[in-house]
């Protein structure tokens, strides 16, 4: 993946989070909970690209008539087309679009067109208080986490993991997204487990680790790129929350070294539950005695005796949740339920 050679490039030591993460000055873990305003159909959606360029034109149609199908009007950045390397645009070019749907009262959604790297790079130039005078929702995943981290730890804005712009809008995820947005029954996420023509359900099992609920905040995003922030302003607080967590295309050992990160930064001490979703292609290689992601995970989440499951439908696979990122939540790690437990949108 792209955003793998990005993170290498920032250099950040994961032995000095505990001292960069909580102690620095611009740090907001204590923000007050900021509800995004609420959507209706025939609102206008802007998209953007915050991350990596997108090289088939026709992603651009994708998106577009992808929010117009969800009964939107679509407003696109201005830079949206642009490319500088194998980003979408320059630093200023990128932060500019999001600052700009942020601040257009005509805007009331932004979608992000897609994911890839780069989005750690504009995080110094986000106008934090018109985000925060501004509050409406932001979509994506992936390289998005960074987004997310970012607001989160600055504003305390809900922000939105799920399908980024041109990515797949099968019916699971437009029911996710109808639930999610325009419903008012309780939001609940559980996997939908297919069995096919199998004597046996097979696909979207969950794995409980540790059994139990928790009640807290829930945060994160994708493996990699939130372990890159770690010891910077932008990562958020973990303390009580409940961590979710995904990748893709990463080697167990590099799995292991981020959580590992996790671990060193002070964060798997500090979470009440913890949620692996997908980790798409990320079995082991050649080489003697590779630890499996199974295995893995068993290192580091058993100890803390958390509720603790894995397998959620979250992360790079065509079916995924909408994680309300920020939102209180109650997790059941026996069930494989997590249950959005506050209001997500003000009126």
């Amino acid at each position: 993946m792209d955003k793998r050679h990005f993170l290498k490039s920032l250099g950040l030591l994961a032995g000095t989070a505990p001292f960069l993460s909580f102690d620095s000055p611009s740090h907001n873990p204590g923000a007050e909970v900021i509800l995004p305003k609420a959507i209706k159909k025939g609102d206008t959606v802007g998209i953007i690209a915050p991350s990596a360029a997108t090289a088939d034109r026709m992603e651009f149609t994708y998106a577009k008539e992808a929010m117009e199908a969800l009964g939107f009007k679509v407003k696109l950045g201005e830079n949206l087309r642009n490319r500088s390397g194998h980003l979408a645009g320059t630093d200023e070019e990128r932060a500019g679009d999001l600052n700009a749907m942020f601040g257009d009262p005509a805007v009331k959604m932004i979608v992000c067109i897609r994911g890839g790297s780069g989005a750690a790079r504009i995080l110094p130039l986000l106008d934090y208080e018109l985000i925060k005078n501004n509050p409406k929702p932001l979509q994506g995943y992936s390289d998005i986490t960074a987004l997310h981290s970012a607001i989160q730890s600055q504003t305390g804005l809900i922000t939105f993991h799920g399908p980024n712009g041109s990515g797949s809008w099968n019916s699971f995820n437009v029911k996710q997204f109808e639930k999610v947005f325009f419903g008012s029954d309780p939001i609940v996420f559980k996997n939908e487990v297919g069995k096919g023509d199998d004597l046996v359900a097979k696909g979207n099992r969950i794995q409980t680790l540790t059994g139990g609920k928790a009640k807290g905040k829930i945060l994160g995003g994708n493996l990699t790129v939130l372990t890159a922030l770690s010891g910077t302003q932008y990562y958020p607080d973990f303390q009580e929350s409940i961590l979710f967590i995904e990748d893709t295309g990463e080697d167990p050992y590099k799995v292991d070294r981020m959580m590992s990160t996790l671990k060193l930064n002070g964060t798997l001490a500090r979470i009440k539950g913890f949620i692996f979703g997908q980790c798409t292609e990320c079995t082991p290689g050649g080489g003697y005695g590779a630890f499996t992601v199974d295995q893995i995970m068993d290192h580091y989440i058993l100890p803390l005796k958390i509720p603790a499951y894995t397998g959620a439908m979250i992360g790079h696979v065509s079916r995924q949740f909408i994680i309300p990122v920020g939102a209180e939540v109650e997790m059941d790690a026996d069930a494989g339920r997590i249950t959005v437990t506050q209001k997500l949108f003000q009126v």
